[in-house]
């Protein structure tokens, strides 16, 4: 049974979402994965839900693309460099991983059947529940794209939307941070 997310119990992962890596996806698709994952990142800076960056080998693929480094910086988060496929064999990402303890990690990135399933999958194994925001996911072809976010629900992620994980943070209507989150998704 999925419950209630929290902001602060949930940890947001940003999967390589990288310059070379963005420039091979489909161009309408890659537009709406970053305003996607760019209102993620705005509201979990709001309310208060922590954030962890990866990138996969940037100095072949570039920093993580403009719009979301900027925003990754602002919120103070580093991206932590890795080779390996599963963020989860990355020491600074697991150690990230201790430090928050959350109850619930939201895998969104690039590319949906190897970095964010590998590292959904391997999530999962360590009993650490995990939700795939479909509308903030990518790969270069849509039959990969479809297979990952597949493969992820087969291991027992749950698949959802960005507006749906945004709406179950807030709770409510009438607060501030509703105002100012719902002017975001518009």
């Amino acid at each position: 049974m999925t419950e209630r997310l929290i902001p602060s119990k949930c940890l947001v992962a940003v999967i390589d979402v990288q310059e070379r890596l963005s420039a091979a996806m489909p161009k309408d698709r890659m537009r709406d994965v970053t305003h996607k994952i760019n209102v993620l990142l705005e509201s979990a800076g709001i309310l208060g839900a922590p954030v962890v960056a990866t990138e996969q080998y940037s100095k072949g693929l570039g920093p993580t693309i403009e719009p979301l480094l900027r925003r990754l910086d602002a919120m103070g988060v580093p991206r932590i460099d890795k080779t390996s496929f599963s963020a989860l064999e990355v020491p600074a990402f697991a150690k990230r991983l201790q430090e928050v303890a959350p109850a619930v990690v939201i895998v969104a990135g690039m590319e949906a059947h190897v970095c964010v399933y590998q590292t959904v999958r391997d999530l999962l194994g360590r009993g650490v529940e995990v939700q795939v925001p479909v509308d903030a996911v990518v790969s270069r072809h849509d039959e990969d794209r479809e297979a990952g976010i597949a493969l992820c629900e087969r291991a027992g992620a749950v698949p959802t939307t960005t507006e749906t994980i945004i709406f179950d943070w807030l709770a409510r209507a009438g607060t501030d941070a509703f105002r100012t989150i719902s002017q975001l998704v518009r």
